[in-house]
């Protein structure tokens, strides 16, 4: 749907614009604390878009309320705006999301999200992310993403 073009921001420049903790999650593979992040409770219409990139990740039609206190999303809006890798880190074996154009790491994937929408949990860090409400696509230039709210 969206063909801008994205790209990433050197380091330099995000340590300058993001902050502390929106660094060290999309940088560094950190993660913010649950419950207590900016959009795991958010119920406005809208999309998330990569605080780095600007790429368009996910909306609040696919969002829902998983109870582990971060924002969770049944799929993104854009599957080539996501990319998925093996993580063994922590003692754990997961699959790591992050988005392609930025290469900011966003959360994991689970597939314990609900049955009827694919079973899929994107479990995504707030600190990664970047809201539009659906106010607001059209002046930030996401205007061709508003159709999906028209439903």
């Amino acid at each position: 749907m969206d063909k801008k073009v994205y790209t990433k921001r050197s380091k330099e420049e995000l340590k300058k614009v993001l902050t502390k903790v929106q660094f060290e999650t999309t940088q560094e593979n950190g993660t913010e604390r649950s419950f207590e992040n900016e959009f795991w409770n958010n119920k406005e219409a809208g999309i998330y878009v990569d605080i780095n990139s600007g790429e368009p990740l996910f909306t609040s039609i696919d969002k829902f309320d998983s109870g582990c206190g971060w924002p969770s999303f049944t799929k993104p809006v854009e599957d080539e705006n996501v990319k998925e890798n093996k993580d063994v880190s922590h003692g754990m074996m997961r699959t790591e999301v992050r988005s392609k154009y930025g290469d900011s790491h966003l959360g994991h994937l689970f597939n314990d999200g609900p049955l009827s929408e694919g079973g899929l949990r994107y479990c995504i860090n707030s600190a990664s992310l970047k809201f539009i409400p659906v106010t607001k696509l059209e002046d930030e230039g996401y205007g061709n993403y508003l159709e999906l709210f028209k439903k």
